[in-house]
């Protein structure tokens, strides 16, 4: 479905009921709110994944602009400032009110772009393989440590000059390493609707990728905060992750790091990060009286 936000079509879908019947009653569910990895990609790796919360949470996903199927709009709006003012504008044309939101990697910028920009509006926050600041020596060696020195190589060597040929080079080569086990190019890459301008726009140290940082904006967020992370991941190394932690309220955030664990959280280990979303969810719920 394609919804209009901000100036610009924005896909979206939906799994689950936001009401459900309780008895002689009805009762409301949170929603909780995917926010896609990439730069360029869609939501469809969070799928099927996410749709097991949907006994206590409706679940949303969506397209970033210049993403995936939703519309392309103009290059000087691929950043995320606007990314994260979408994700704002989405809820509020749909009337989500307090929503759950999970970023995963890059979702996990354009997720703290709104939460830091609008404090007061998420009802809490999943931080899957982000980061707030990102240093590109770490995941150089982190690709060193993975697969050795030629891996470091195609990976510095596309992030530092991103283009098509390096693009195709990382996905098929250094990409594979983002799952601890190794186990070759993953499905959800062949099912992604792929926007690779954005991508080009956005990553490596000289563009935006390597400019951001909100580390000193983290303290103004006030909602409880999950931040999960695979102890291998090549591409958010845990440092990363340890940041963000450092950075935010202790009585605020739960951290859950992954033993065996890369890029791919969900992937590598969908017991336990779906164990500790649910219980993360259900405290939410327990704590602001959803109903």
């Amino acid at each position: 479905m394609l919804i209009d936000v901000n100036e610009a079509k924005i896909f979206f879908d939906v799994d689950g009921e936001g009401l459900t019947p309780d008895g002689a009653s009805m009762r409301r569910k949170p929603t909780v709110v995917m926010v896609h990895g990439g730069p360029g990609a869609d939501h469809t790796n969070a799928k099927p994944y996410f749709s097991q919360l949907t006994d206590i949470a409706q679940v949303l996903y969506y397209d970033h602009r210049g993403n995936g199927r939703s519309e392309l709009s103009h290059q000087e709006k691929w950043n995320l400032t606007q990314w994260g003012d979408d994700l704002k504008g989405l809820c509020d044309v749909l009337g989500i009110e307090k929503p759950i939101v999970i970023g995963t990697s890059f979702g996990g910028f354009a997720t703290l772009s709104y939460a830091t920009r609008y404090p007061n509006h998420p009802g809490g926050l999943a931080l899957i393989s982000s980061a707030a600041k990102v240093d590109f020596s770490a995941i150089y060696q982190a690709f060193e440590r993975r697969g050795g020195k030629e891996i470091r190589d195609i990976a510095e060597a596309y992030w530092t000059r991103p283009t098509d040929e390096g693009r195709e080079l990382y996905k098929s080569r250094c990409v594979p390493f983002y799952s601890y086990e190794n186990v070759g190019p993953p499905d959800w890459l062949s099912r992604v609707h792929w926007r690779n301008d954005t991508a080009l726009w956005f990553n490596g140290p000289n563009n935006e990728h390597g400019r951001f940082d909100y580390r000193n904006d983290l303290g103004k967020i006030e909602c409880p905060v999950l931040v999960m992370v695979g102890e291998e991941d090549p591409i958010a190394p845990p440092e990363f992750s340890d940041t963000i932690v450092e950075n935010l309220r202790p009585e605020q955030v739960t951290y859950a790091k992954f033993k065996n664990c890369g890029h791919g959280v969900i992937g590598d280990r969908p017991n336990e990060a779906l164990k500790a979303l649910r219980s993360f969810v259900e405290d939410i719920v327990a704590e602001t009286n959803y109903g």
